[in-house]
């Protein structure tokens, strides 16, 4: 089609962004398709991924290590950020598009490419956020989108795919389509687009059942610095460990398991499995650590942009300038969000049993007390209720002299 000569392709070995390379090649006439596959902790084994791309026709089969700048970058400002979509999600899959979008840009730079390209259909939420986020970081690349074009089904691109030699992934046994990274997992199509089947136990693997779970509870104390999970029962943990370390707590006791629909982004609604143990117990103790530590109208204001900070990435505009002016809103209010939280996890829950802070925290027992110790004016508290009723008393009068 004469769009590009050299293209940078994200690539994840399945069967859309594999076909993507032949199609690319045969249809669409680039002469050169440089795949990039990134290392996201999924645990997956790459060197076999890599190798299907070549087999499938790349020049080029790169993997990129960003496991780090994923966690610290993108997944713990998500953190601080209290960041659940729909009050519920915590963006495991959304966080990864816009730093996989960054090194494509960066790739495409290194190599000389004219164009990157993705195999996002033309529903889902990814194709907006890799679109969005290339046009912010490099507008003068093309984005090439070959399976938002093609008009080919499920089962015809399949088919494709293998009289270009490139075998079918998904069989009957797995008709699921799974996203996987270090912050958790998503897990739809197949028996789980009826919305009243129950998701059957197979679908997960980084959480056990309730029924599995332990029945002794256990207790636990995560550490926050500047709004930052640093320790876990007191042990530090770099920013990987932690996630890691919350993910096989959570995961153990069943913690981390949503099951809901959800609003995308192009306007349909879709049933959506996420598994994201270690994220929720971390955004939950977070919670309730700023309940200690942030004044009244701050936190009430937080609350409010948590959730719009939490649309801006599912919507794909984590570059975007009103993310950015966020984020510079987030940052101030974590200076003192310091201190511990304690909480008791079993049989799928996560309850909070103690919260402290020694350097951060609002709470003066002196004042809360209802004991001896109480420093509490309660005389103050005439005057004070007087002022703050006067707009209801006289609103009340003057409706009572228009009845």
């Amino acid at each position: 089609m004469g769009r590009a000569n050299k293209v940078v392709l994200a690539y994840s070995g399945g069967v859309d962004t594999s076909v993507c390379i032949p199609y690319l090649k045969e249809e669409w006439g680039i002469q050169e398709v440089i795949t990039f596959a990134a290392d996201l902790g999924q645990g997956d084994e790459l060197e076999p991924i890599r190798a299907k791309a070549l087999e499938a026709g790349a020049s080029q089969s790169l993997v990129g290590d960003l496991i780090q700048p994923f966690i610290e970058e993108f997944a713990f400002p998500a953190i601080r950020a209290n960041a659940l979509y729909e009050g519920r999600y915590p963006l495991s899959t959304a966080l990864a598009r816009p730093l996989i979008a960054r090194r494509l840009v960066e790739v495409a730079r290194e190599i000389g490419a004219d164009a990157v390209a993705h195999g996002c259909t033309g529903k889902g939420n990814d194709q907006v956020r890799f679109d969005v986020a290339i046009a912010a970081l490099a507008p003068d690349l093309k984005v090439l989108t070959p399976a938002r074009e093609w008009g080919m089904s499920r089962e015809e691109t399949i088919a494709y795919g293998e009289r270009c030699g490139i075998p079918a992934p998904v069989s009957k046994k797995s008709p699921y389509s799974i996203d996987l990274n270090l912050l958790g997992r998503s897990i739809e199509a197949g028996p789980l687009e009826d919305p009243m089947v129950a998701p059957p136990e197979e679908v997960f693997a980084m959480t056990v059942s309730i029924d599995q779970a332990p029945d002794q509870a256990e207790e636990i104390e995560i550490g926050f610095e500047a709004g930052n999970p640093v320790t876990i029962n007191g042990q530090s943990l770099s920013p990987v460990e932690m996630i890691r370390e919350a993910n096989r707590l959570a995961g153990r006791h069943g913690i981390g398991r949503l099951d809901m629909i959800e609003n995308r982004v192009v306007g349909i609604k879709s049933r959506e499995i996420y598994e994201t143990p270690g994220l929720l117990l971390l955004i939950q103790a977070h919670q309730e650590l700023e309940s200690l530590t942030l004044a009244a109208d701050v936190l009430r204001s937080k609350r409010q942009l948590e959730m719009q900070w939490a649309d801006l990435v599912y919507q794909g505009l984590w570059f975007g300038p009103l993310k950015d002016a966020l984020d510079g809103f987030m940052d101030r209010t974590q200076d003192h969000v310091n201190g511990v939280v304690r909480l008791r996890l079993q049989k799928g829950t996560a309850a909070v049993i103690g919260r402290g802070s020694t350097s951060s925290s609002l709470y003066v027992p002196e004042m809360a007390s209802y004991g001896s110790e109480d420093q509490f004016d309660h005389r103050a508290a005439e005057g004070f209720i007087y002022v703050w009723g006067l707009p209801t008393r006289l609103w009340s009068a003057s409706q009572r002299r228009s009845s």
